[in-house]
């Protein structure tokens, strides 16, 4: 099956969630519904931010999510419907370079229908 030009175009996407354990539980969901080849569940940080007209703060368990952009729609989808924020930060970025094997399991692990593995027969880690 041929991959056209947009299915490979990849993304870094954010999000943030305010526990380890719901944290844990969407990567597993966008990684097992193919919407994520890999996500990465980063330490706890601290946020400052305004909501509402009241200065917040709170800690946060950052997520790295790499998608394309064939996949982003339902990945903003989910996360919107599993989120357990009001108004959850859901960023993506553009992949603009990046190990060509590695973009190419990226891109394969995110259609169900194929997945690759590296020239050694090992899948790449995030």
């Amino acid at each position: 099956m041929e991959v056209s030009q947009t299915d490979r175009q990849t993304l870094l996407v954010f999000t943030n969630l305010p526990d380890e354990a719901s944290a844990q539980a969407l990567a597993a969901t966008l990684v097992t519904e193919r919407l994520a080849a890999c996500v990465n569940v980063l330490a706890p940080c601290s946020s400052v931010y305004r909501w509402q007209n009241e200065i917040e703060s709170a800690t946060e368990v950052p997520l790295l999510i790499k998608t394309t952009t064939a996949r982003y729609a339902e990945l903003e989808a989910a996360i919107r419907a599993r989120h357990p924020y009001e108004l959850p930060e859901i960023i993506a970025v553009p992949i603009a370079h990046g190990l060509p094997e590695y973009l190419a399991w990226l891109v394969a692990e995110t259609r169900a229908e194929t997945s690759i593995e590296t020239a050694d027969g090992n899948c790449p880690r995030c």
